[in-house]
């Protein structure tokens, strides 16, 4: 079978059998896609599906070369990214009987520099939240994102995905589709209730006008043809209002959840509960927000203390 063909049965297991997300999903392509690119160029072969009974000889000093062409032309994260694909895919085929063994099992990925998120101040993020215009319905509606993505944490791909009946108003829970599809249920704040309360009353000619029917799959936040809110939009949104406010750092959606997560281990939450609030499988994923505490800790703590010099 041609290697472009293993690449999208393997697309295929990862979307029905893990249920990864779109995004996800075309990561996996680009990267293996790159790396088919790379065999071809390096046996001469120009016609893609010739390329690619050889698999069997691609040995782990193949994937080196590969990996050394990815230096300096892609950062550490991005190469990273591309041997785990690369990584993933053999170990399919290895499963599957399509390939003998694994030639990536033993690479190792580059070392990764620290990662610090970029996240808002309180004041700042309070900036951003007086930033929508309250008297006009699209307004109240990008309040209610912002208010959203702040009081919950959620990804952008979580928010655009939520329906009406994923909020319990008495409850003050709302309902999420995360990565694999797992669901869990997320607290929200009185004021984002609020907001989203407000918004939902405002857009609800729009709605009728649209004629969306009562039901579990009716958009939360939609676009202004009553349509769902992309992932896209909301990006565009929130940089919108960023730019509105004055803000010098880059934000998108993500530095919202960086910021969620950020000032509630501040205010003196476990590490656990906020993997649990962030949906992440790993505690090593949520332990980097304690890196942006520890250096501000430690800042405050130089400049305090008559005996820290």
């Amino acid at each position: 079978m041609p290697l472009v063909d293993l690449i999208e049965r393997f697309i295929g297991y990862m979307r029905t059998q893990r249920g990864y997300s779109v995004h996800t999903l075309r990561n996996y392509r680009t990267d293996l896609r790159h790396f088919l690119d790379f065999l071809s160029l390096k046996r001469g072969i120009k016609e893609e599906g010739k390329a690619l009974m050889e698999i069997d000889n691609i040995d782990p000093l193949f994937i080196r070369a590969y990996m050394g062409s990815l230096f300096g032309i892609y950062n550490r994260r991005t190469i990273a990214r591309k041997i785990s694909s690369l990584r993933s895919f053999f170990n399919f085929l290895d499963r599957n009987g399509l390939n003998k063994g694994n030639p990536v099992a033993d690479i190792s990925t580059p070392k990764q520099g620290k990662y610090i998120p970029s996240y808002l101040p309180i004041d700042e993020m309070f900036k951003l939240l007086e930033g929508p215009d309250k008297g006009k319905p699209l307004g109240l509606r990008d309040l209610a994102i912002i208010e959203v993505l702040y009081s919950c944490g959620i990804r952008v791909a979580e928010l655009a995905g939520l329906n009406m009946t994923d909020i319990d108003f008495n409850g003050h829970l709302i309902k999420v589709l995360g990565k694999g599809n797992k669901e869990r249920i997320v607290p929200i704040g009185w004021k984002a209730l609020e907001a989203v309360r407000n918004y939902m009353e405002a857009v609800l000619p729009l709605r009728k006008k649209a004629q969306h029917i009562a039901g579990r799959s009716v958009p939360l936040f939609i676009n202004n043809r009553g349509g769902r809110l992309t992932t896209r939009s909301v990006g565009s949104i929130i940089k919108r209002y960023a730019l509105g406010c004055g803000l010098i750092i880059d934000i998108s959606p993500h530095s919202l959840r960086h910021t969620f997560a950020t000032h509630l281990l501040d205010g003196g939450a476990d590490l656990r509960s906020v993997q649990e609030m962030l949906g992440h499988m790993s505690l090593s994923t949520t332990q980097k927000y304690t890196h942006v505490t520890m250096d501000r800790l430690m800042e405050v703590y130089d400049k305090a203390h008559p005996r820290s010099k």
